[in-house]
């Protein structure tokens, strides 16, 4: 600990913790089979229209897009990637240890099953802050969305965006996967998307860190608006690489 001042110490110790992260009970999947009380979920690039921040210039951007969509909850920064107002998509750059801010202005960090040490995120931990310290942001149609800021959060490295997509796989293809249950490459077949391009059928091509057991997330086009899915109880066929497939799995 030598090197920190007591001040920062004490904050650190403070510092709300994640719950532990459970074990996995279920075991590796070696034969294709059927797998019931599975959860799905989905994930897709964010649309900018969605957002309401006014437009600013961000590093490796060309133009200039909503100040929210950029830095804010469900954002690219979060995300990963995004459909901009100009129908270009676009992604994330890093570096990717800036961290998060609640409303209030105070440090918060992500955990394994979704939730969040102090509270849900508001910005990364950058920008605008009103007169108590909370987080706010000016609108398109004018004025801000807390209150007037009375100063600014500078980051030590400022955040970068890029042209493109983040992930190279294609919409409505590929799932994401515990790797330790639903092995990389399998085919999956959830009964519920029968009526989807997809047809029902995914291939396990991605992971993420709060993708756990009998858990896929069905990565697709982003949708309308903004919705959070997800379906529990489901059946669930997966069949590892290199295993034939039953007809039971089928539309």
């Amino acid at each position: 600990m030598v090197g920190f001042a007591p001040a920062l110490l004490a904050a650190l110790v403070a510092t709300p913790a994640c719950p532990a992260r459970p074990p996995v009970t279920e075991h590796r999947i070696t034969r294709a089979r059927w797998v019931s009380g599975a959860v799905v979920t989905e994930y897709y690039p964010i649309r900018e229209s969605w957002f309401l921040g006014r437009a600013a210039s961000a590093p490796g951007l060309g133009g200039r897009h909503r100040v929210d969509w950029l830095y804010g909850p469900h954002g690219v920064a979060m995300n990963g990637e995004g459909l901009g107002v100009d129908g270009r998509y676009y992604h994330f750059a890093g570096p990717y240890g800036i961290g998060w801010v609640n409303a209030n202005g105070g440090a918060t960090t992500p955990c394994w099953n979704g939730t969040w040490t102090s509270g849900k995120p508001a910005w990364l931990a950058l920008g605008w802050r009103n007169r108590h310290g909370g987080v706010t942001y000016p609108l398109v149609h004018g004025g801000w969305s807390n209150e007037t800021p009375r100063r600014y959060v500078r980051p030590r490295v400022w955040p970068r965006f890029g042209a493109g997509r983040s992930r190279q796989l294609p919409f409505w293809h590929a799932v994401a996967t515990d790797p330790r249950v639903i092995p990389h490459g399998s085919r999956v077949f959830l009964r519920a998307y029968c009526d989807t391009p997809a047809h029902g059928w995914f291939r396990a091509l991605d992971t993420g860190g709060a993708i756990i057991g009998f858990h896929v997330d069905v990565y697709r086009p982003p949708p309308p608006s903004l919705v959070l899915h997800s379906l529990g109880g489901q059946r669930m066929y997966v069949a590892p690489p290199g295993t034939a497939v039953s007809r039971s799995a089928r539309c």
